[in-house]
């Protein structure tokens, strides 16, 4: 399936609908912690995608998250996904996110379960 050490790395700028307050989560435009989050979860997704066998894909069940600096609208991030461990069908994940020139944004570890994509969403109905 998947193998400890996959990884990848996506690049995102910080616009005006990503900041806290158009997310909802503060009234600063700075890098909202939900949507750092996202971009995280994103690079995770990344990291698997072309392992998993047809139909499957992840969801995710945990989340720990440090936001540590600030990121003004304008500003570039590359977040990195490292899969650091597997138990099964979950998969456990370090994070990180930087601006451009090195500096540490957020770092944490999401935590991610291998689906079947069409059974899962058929437990929904």
């Amino acid at each position: 399936m998947t193998t400890p050490g996959r990884a990848a790395e996506l690049t995102f700028m910080v616009t005006d609908a990503d900041t806290a307050l158009a997310v909802g989560s503060g009234d600063l435009p700075v890098l909202g912690t939900p949507r750092l989050l996202a971009w995280c979860e994103a690079a995770t997704c990344a990291a698997v995608v072309d392992a998993l066998a047809v139909g499957a894909t992840t969801v995710g069940t945990r989340v720990e998250l440090e936001h540590l600096v600030a990121s003004a609208v304008g500003r570039s991030l590359v977040v990195r996904a490292t899969l650091a461990g597997q138990d099964g069908r979950r998969l456990t994940f370090e994070v990180e996110a930087a601006h451009d020139d090195g500096q540490v944004v957020g770092r944490g570890v999401v935590e991610r379960v291998v689906v079947d994509a069409d059974r899962f969403l058929a437990r929904l109905g």
